[in-house]
């Protein structure tokens, strides 16, 4: 009880429930394509059936993912990691893969799962740095945050495209953690005790790092994008 009156304990709960329904917009995507070709009443099966093992694996693999962030040198490479998936995130990099509809509800359980797993890289690394090795807060947004996504999937996929917004506040949030990280990693956590500025200085330096990286790069990649479709059309012209 004495946790959940503590306000860290809410911000880093907001945390993981903010990187977790960001970075999940594939694996809905995932979810719809693999029930699209199921009967209505084997979909919403399907959906929990196959969500509900995701969950799991991910839970597992983010308890792993804790372990390995305690290790010297793991919370830098974690770090960069972190500052590498916010800039793919306003960038647009995705995973979206072509995926067939599966007419079976075993195999459309399946590809959900295997899915979810190969996708979640991104979620189980974000989650495990919010959490700060806080194995119930873990948990606790874990499970607060994953049926958010498996039924709600749709509308956050909407509010995403009509407020560009929260995109950014999420990638800007992965570069404030991965900050926060490579402060407590434990090969520089002595140092950063007697540099103790740092603390101040790194987190909101992520943030804006991966922001402005991540902005001018996407711009970048529309320009080209652009120049490539008017060479096209010149082409064709001729």
């Amino acid at each position: 009880m004495e946790m959940l009156a503590s306000t860290e304990f809410w911000v880093a709960l907001s945390q993981i429930i903010l990187i977790n329904i960001v970075l999940s917009g594939d694996n809905a995507v995932v979810i719809a394509l693999a029930c699209r070709s199921l009967p209505p009443q084997q979909q919403k099966k399907a959906i929990i059936f196959g969500s509900v093992g995701a969950i799991v694996l991910r839970v597992v693999l983010t308890f792993f993912a804790v372990y390995l962030l305690s290790l010297p040198y793991l919370k830098l490479i974690g770090a960069a990691l972190l500052l590498w998936i916010g800039v793919g995130l306003l960038k647009g990099d995705g995973d979206d893969d072509e995926m067939e509809g599966h007419t079976g509800l075993a195999a459309a359980i399946k590809t959900i799962i295997i899915a979810d797993l190969v996708m979640s890289l991104d979620n189980v690394i974000g989650v495990a740095a919010a959490a700060k090795g806080n194995v119930p807060l873990l948990v606790i947004g874990l499970v607060v945050s994953i049926p958010l996504i498996i039924f709600g999937s749709q509308i956050i996929l909407k509010l995403m495209d009509r407020f560009p917004i929260i995109v950014t506040a999420g990638a800007a949030l992965l570069g404030w953690v991965a900050g926060e990280m490579a402060l407590t990693d434990p090969s520089v956590v002595g140092w950063m005790e007697t540099h103790h500025f740092m603390h101040n200085v790194l987190p909101p330096t992520g943030a804006v790092l991966v922001v402005a990286v991540g902005l001018w790069l996407a711009k970048r990649a529309a320009r080209q994008a652009a120049a490539s479709r008017t060479e096209s059309a010149a082409v064709d012209a001729a």
